[in-house]
């Protein structure tokens, strides 16, 4: 059953199978361990898939239930980041999709997009307005795709980019398995200010085939917290932000949730879980984080007397 599985969709998360064989993953782990050393197949990132390096695209029906409740986190996240009358691009994929749903409370958006997907999303928000890009329709994702599309989006320019993707890595950044998705998805990067990736832990130390956006250019990922026994995707998360990428961790248990028209420090507040933008975590420490632009307040090396008469003189501030 796991091997039918993984050559059905290409990459399958151990969680999701244990789900379907009714099992632990420790027990789906030690079996997937068993059929790699037979070359059935390869273990990545908390999960399996097909044998011979890059993993494949998934079908959009196998997409939407990986991970699912992981994509909501991140959704309920990332739509913090969007404010009212905001112009942002939003990508194809099945997490991007989640977030379009959220993007319908903002008003004054405007978001452009070459997925049907997002398009659907969005289709009844009266606030919201939706320009589509031209192009080929890609019916694996409902994404118009080719030249056309990026014609469409030549001149244009937004605030920020929310893009997805099939794998991602410290070296090579976010990819994709298919040449024309990559190609609109890299004019999208060309029109926004700044590019979020929305990508869940399963997608973590995945090489494909065509890079959409190298590291350098990612300003911002949103993830969720990969499984303890998952050191490699936890790995990956660290030298994403030892690059200088801001990470945010989103809980899968919707702690971070709370939907657009918020803020990254609101939804930090209310889940414990969700760093703000710019702090990633520290190594060895897991929960933990550490600003990636702050230091240690100067205070913390005073002698007590005088870090008492520091936060006498911050309350004082504060109550003015």
């Amino acid at each position: 059953m796991i091997l039918e599985m993984v050559r059905a969709n290409g990459a399958v998360s151990l969680r999701e199978l244990a789900r379907v064989v009714q099992t632990s993953e420790v027990t789906v782990r030690r079996d997937v361990r068993a059929l790699e050393a037979e070359g059935l197949l390869d273990r990545r990132h908390g999960g399996a898939v097909l044998p011979g390096g890059l993993a494949r695209e998934s079908g959009l029906p196998q997409k939407s239930h990986l991970a699912s409740a992981e994509k909501t986190a991140i959704a309920d996240l990332a739509a913090t980041l969007v404010g009212e009358g905001e112009a942002v691009v939003v990508g194809a994929g099945t997490t991007t999709q989640e977030l379009a749903r959220r993007l319908a409370r903002v008003p004054g958006l405007t978001v452009v997009t070459n997925s049907l997907l997002v398009a659907q999303a969005l289709a009844h928000a009266n606030r919201v307005e939706v320009v589509m890009t031209g192009g080929t329709l890609r019916g694996s994702n409902y994404a118009l795709v080719g030249s056309g599309a990026e014609q469409s989006l030549q001149g244009l320019r937004v605030s920020r980019a929310f893009l997805s993707g099939t794998g991602l890595t410290a070296e090579r950044g976010l990819s994709t398995s298919n040449m024309l998705s990559a190609s609109v998805d890299r004019a999208l990067v060309r029109a926004a200010g700044e590019v979020v990736v929305l990508a869940d832990h399963t997608k973590l130390a995945t090489d494909t085939m065509f890079q959409t956006v190298p590291t350098e250019l990612i300003s911002r990922l949103v993830t969720d917290e990969p499984p303890a026994h998952d050191e490699r995707a936890a790995r990956e998360l660290q030298a994403l932000a030892d690059q200088g990428v801001q990470v945010s961790v989103a809980g899968a248990n919707g702690a971070a949730s709370g939907g657009g028209g918020g803020t990254g420090e609101q939804a930090a507040e209310r889940g414990g879980q969700a760093p703000l933008p710019g702090q990633r975590r520290t190594p060895g420490t897991p929960g933990h984080l550490r600003s990636a632009s702050m230091p240690p307040s100067p205070s913390a090396a005073l002698p007590e007397p005088e870090r008492e008469r520091e936060r006498a003189r911050v309350a004082d501030l504060r109550r003015r």
